[in-house]
């Protein structure tokens, strides 16, 4: 009887075809997508059914379908692309880059570059680098409200001063360097961000020669700024001292700079210090009274032959000269004397250099007040100075001949002018068909138009050339840690109102001077500055008839065209057309 085993042949005997092995493959597939079997690959199960018929497992091909990378199951039949993923660590590869929505030409890469000059982090956007093009988004915004900040608390009133501090203007062109560099770095980095690579040989060399240009391009204002700046720094310390030679200068208290006054006393001098010339000759002296609360100013004007002028009991001159400056000389005396005599003697003053302290001594006891700094800038400086702000605006009322003793070098001629340093000068010295005194009202006209038109604006604009000219034609006893309550001060004084007042005939004569008149119209016409509600803030003084020993009262009159000795003092925006 055979034998029964021998009924049960294996599954995977000879006679089984590949198509019965492929059928049972594709049933075990089926009903692993319906649960009936974990859900293995189509080969296992294959050789599984196989296995279960004890016969021995054959590989099964199998046309290529997706397997499902986390075990579950896939309907999707149809090959799919790999998925993008960083590189295998060691290959040697990178990251995929993004690609742009359409190439880059010459022309787009120097676009973006220049635009990312003026808004950082664009070009690092265009290139797909989002993160660091808003870092740098974020940080210039950041420097724009740190900059309107900055620039709203130093236009703010009495803070003006902080910027011409020594350490805050070292701080700026510090700042204006690392600008420099920054904005530098930033284009190159733009650049280089967009990828100049991708272009062709001819594309890579022009817009490398252009954002070379664009690199010198950003840095300059950050270098004209530093270089400005340290200039003004350098021109600062070299006109105003740290320390004055003067031991009679106010001294200088942070918590207290005008040391409790409500005025301050400036002696602003106009020195003739040709080359041809020795010593100085000081043909224009103005004394600026400023009310420190308001800026309201009162500018008076001192004739250079004003005779015998006086000292005060703590000046070594008083005991020199007791009854005035050079009495015994019925014509000498003169009061743009004095400078160069203390000057020349050194052994009277005490010390050299003396001949501000003796000039500011002698004004000071005339007018009845403290003069407490001078400023001094040569003529021929001056000059200069007018040419550096673009000219001076000035109403000319008459022609000015001038040159020689009948105006043969030239003529200004009358109307509205832009006078030329030389024209403003001989304007202000001519003494063609005319006198001292009138001499005197023209130059007064160009000091307040001078002061006027000085704005901030037309220094910082033109202030290499400004402090060119003044390190060589200033000098002043002002020092420099006064400078910072300086600025704020002058700031008030041009929006504040300036009159003037003269010492010259008829009211005043300048040969054998009433003294105590003259400290009486002084007193008087600071008075009249705090009196807003009044145009003509000063007058010269004239004795009211009929009043004997009474004081003189100010004869006021209407505003004059002509800027003449002889008439009453008006505001100088009305008697100069400025």
């Amino acid at each position: 009887m055979p034998d029964a085993r021998a009924d049960r042949a294996p599954a995977s005997s000879p006679e089984h075809t590949p198509g019965d092995r492929a059928g049972a493959a594709a049933t075990a597939a089926s009903a692993a997508e319906h649960g009936a079997l974990p859900a293995q690959a189509p080969a296992a199960r294959a050789q599984h059914g196989a296995a279960a018929r004890g016969g021995t497992a054959t590989q099964v091909k199998h046309d290529p379908e997706p397997v499902p990378q986390d075990g579950g199951p896939s309907r999707d039949r149809r090959p799919h692309p790999p998925a993008p993923g960083p590189a295998a660590p060691g290959t040697g590869g990178s990251a995929a880059r993004p690609r742009f929505a359409r190439p880059l030409t010459t022309g787009s890469l120097i676009g973006w570059t220049a635009l990312s000059a003026i808004l950082p982090g664009m070009a690092h956007l265009r290139a797909g680098r989002r993160r660091t093009g808003y870092v740098l988004l974020g940080a210039f915004g950041v420097l724009l409200v740190l900059g309107v900040i900055a620039g709203i608390t130093l236009t703010g009133e009495g803070n003006t001063g902080i910027a011409s501090r020594d350490g805050v203007l070292g701080l700026v062109a510090g700042l204006a360097a690392l600008g420099a560099l920054g904005w530098f770095l930033l284009v190159i980095s733009s650049y280089i961000a967009l990828g100049p690579n991708r272009l062709n040989s001819t594309g890579q060399i022009v817009s490398g020669i252009v954002i070379g240009t664009l690199c010198v391009t950003v840095m300059a204002p950050f270098a004209l700024a530093a270089s400005t700046v340290l200039t003004a720094k350098e021109t600062i310390n070299d006109i105003f001292p740290n320390a004055p030679q003067d031991p009679a200068a106010p001294t200088f208290k942070p918590e207290d700079p005008w040391n409790g006054q409500d005025r301050v006393n400036f002696l602003l001098i106009g020195g003739d210090g040709a080359g041809n010339r020795e010593g100085v000759r000081t043909d224009s002296m103005n004394v600026a009274s400023i009310h420190i609360k308001t800026g309201n100013t009162v500018m008076f004007s001192l004739p250079r032959n004003l005779q015998h002028v006086r000292f005060p009991p703590s000046s070594p001159l008083a005991k020199q000269f007791p009854d005035g400056f050079m009495r015994e000389l019925p014509n000498g005396g003169l009061l743009n004397e004095v400078w160069q005599y203390a000057e020349d003697h050194p052994e009277i003053m005490g010390r050299k250099h003396q001949g501000p302290r003796a000039l500011m001594d002698a004004i000071g006891y005339t007018l009845n007040l403290k003069i407490d700094y001078y400023a001094l800038i040569n003529m021929y400086g001056f000059a200069h100075l007018v040419d550096a702000i673009g000219g001076l605006k000035i109403r000319i009322d008459q022609d000015v001949k001038y040159g020689g003793s009948f105006g043969t070098a030239g003529t200004i001629k009358a109307g509205y002018r832009t006078l030329s340093g030389e024209e403003a000068l001989w304007y202000g010295r001519s003494r063609v068909g005319s006198d001292d005194f009138s001499r005197m009202a023209r130059q007064r006209c160009v000091i307040g138009a001078f002061a006027k038109q000085a704005t901030p604006g037309t220094v910082l604009t033109n202030f290499t050339k400004i402090a060119g000219v003044a390190k060589k034609a200033a000098q002043t006893n002002i020092p420099r840690d006064m400078l910072e309550h300086l600025t704020n001060l002058a700031l008030k004084v041009k929006d504040a109102k300036i009159t003037s007042l003269q010492f010259v005939p008829p009211e005043f004569y300048t040969g054998s001077p009433d003294w105590q008149k003259i400290r009486a119209a002084t007193a008087r016409a600071l008075r009249q500055s705090l009196q807003p509600s009044r145009r003509s803030l000063a007058g010269r003084a004239t004795p009211t008839p009929g009043a004997t020993g009474a004081s003189p009262t100010p004869t006021l009159t209407a505003p004059s065209r002509t800027p003449t000795a002889n008439k009453s003092a008006q505001s100088l925006d009305e008697l100069c057309g400025i």
